[in-house]
């Protein structure tokens, strides 16, 4: 397949001085090249447009926003990331047909409510590109389908696993909702490149400490962790979930307290104690109410807006809506890879086993009910629930529960693992701002943490 590169070289082949003066002032200005990836380029006008989605979500709340130059700097290392996936799905074997985006943009634009024909026209009115927004949404589907055949056959859960869990869970009784600040580390790091995290990492914690920013502002602002632009947000864990040397500092810290900087093969790190719950102890029974549902989720990142997310959401719960199976939607669209391979199914469990937005949506449906879409901060969702019932919160339970956890807990792993060996191999040329001045070498990136010193 032809490159953008080798497009643009096409392009500029075309610019002749032998050219008629019509055809000159025709042709746009060639676009700038904001970095080479491997044999392929990131397109400075597909920086400004990703930028924009990222400013768009905080409207209203610029302030906690990063400088511009630190911001396009996140935004591109994203958009790195895309384009590297995309080559390994490629290379690999994943394909998208022209019929399937066809059959995506149809969906996006009959939630709409208005023709294809009319998307195109307010893509060009917002300065857009049909071409390009076609581009988007094959490389969105390429990405999906890549992180779906990497989760097939790779997790698995032992009960030894479990018994560890469980036994770290009695003897903690508790569980952390964590949220962290990263300042990255290259491997080899010289004497200097150290002092210099250093000195941000305390700069951070000053400005923490006299109250000139909240730590979700600092975060956005400030860290290098892919979570960055979610305030640092690290969910909840529990002490199992956390690295021993982690998980003794945050035993002894209060809720809202933020830790001093701490050392680890990543960089430097600010952990914050958001809030603790009890966890419940292991061999006490009470009864409870579980639900059953699938779902399906579509996620709002770099590439799909919050608009686009919801207008996908839409269109699928018009076709469910129109006697499509649930099942098979979620096996063909679901961009959870947890559940996707079977059909949504998250089987049964607590009201607030995926937080109280989630959990209220599907008590408050009947049996074999779907919902309209709804929003939590992993996305677009839409549930069918299947069944409620009470029952003696047992081990048997609670193990199925800690199981599910630990299995969602390796795949986040794997999967940014997988993006670190993917980054760290290529060939990355940054040519905005700061990283400009960079080497053109396989660079490894900040890491992709999901708990806090787990790699990092």
């Amino acid at each position: 397949m032809k490159t953008l590169f080798a497009c643009l070289l096409a392009v500029s082949a075309l610019a002749s001085p032998a050219m008629q003066p019509a055809q000159a002032q025709a042709l746009q200005p060639i676009d700038r090249i904001a970095a080479v990836v491997d044999e392929d380029v990131i397109l400075r006008s597909e920086l400004d447009r990703a930028v924009a989605n990222i400013t768009a979500q905080y409207a209203g709340r610029e302030n906690q926003l990063p400088p511009r130059d630190v911001l396009e700097r996140q935004v591109l290392e994203r958009l790195v990331l895309v384009k590297l996936q995309v080559a390994r799905a490629q290379g690999t074997g994943v394909r998208v047909t022209d019929q399937e985006v066809d059959q995506a943009i149809a969906g996006i634009a009959a939630q709409n409510k208005v023709s294809v024909e009319q998307l195109r026209e307010q893509l060009a009115r917002d300065g857009g590109s049909y071409a390009e927004f076609r581009v988007s949404i094959r490389d969105e589907l390429l990405t999906q389908r890549l992180r779906q055949r990497f989760a097939q056959g790779r997790i698995s859960v032992s009960e030894a696993e479990i018994d560890a869990a469980l036994a770290a869970q009695q003897s903690a009784g508790a569980q952390f909702h964590l949220a962290h600040i990263l300042v990255a580390l290259p491997e080899g790091a010289t004497p200097e490149q150290i002092a210099t995290a250093q000195k941000k990492i305390d700069g951070v914690k000053g400005l923490l400490d006299r109250g000139e920013l909240d730590f979700a502002a600092a975060a956005v602002r400030y860290s290098d962790s892919p979570n960055a632009l979610e305030g640092g947000d690290l969910g909840w864990r529990s002490q199992d979930e956390i690295p021993r040397a982690f998980a003794e500092l945050i035993v002894n810290m209060q809720a809202g307290q933020v830790s001093a900087p701490i050392r680890g093969p990543s960089g430097f790190q600010l952990l914050k104690l958001v809030e603790t719950r009890d966890a419940a102890a292991a061999g006490e029974a009470r009864m409870v109410t579980e639900l059953q549902a699938r779902h399906i989720l579509i996620r709002v990142n770099e590439t799909a807006t919050d608009a686009q997310a919801k207008a996908k959401a839409d269109t699928l719960a018009a076709r469910i809506a129109g006697g499509a199976d649930f099942a098979q939607i979620a096996r063909e669209e679901s961009q959870d890879p947890t559940t996707q391979g079977k059909g949504g199914d998250l089987g049964w469990f607590t009201q607030d086993a995926y937080g109280p937005d989630f959990g209220g949506q599907v008590a408050g449906l009947q049996d074999n009910q779907v919902s309209a879409p709804f929003r939590t901060d992993a996305g677009w969702h839409i549930v069918q629930r299947l069944g409620s019932r009470q029952t003696n919160a047992t081990d048997q339970t609670r193990r199925a529960q800690i199981g599910e956890t630990i299995g969602r807990r390796k795949l986040e792993d794997d999967w940014s693992r997988f993006l670190r060996e993917l980054r760290g191999e290529a060939y990355v040329d940054l040519r905005v701002g700061k990283a400009a001045t960079d080497a053109a070498t396989p660079a490894t990136p900040p890491a992709t943490t999901p708990a806090p010193g787990n790699g990092g």
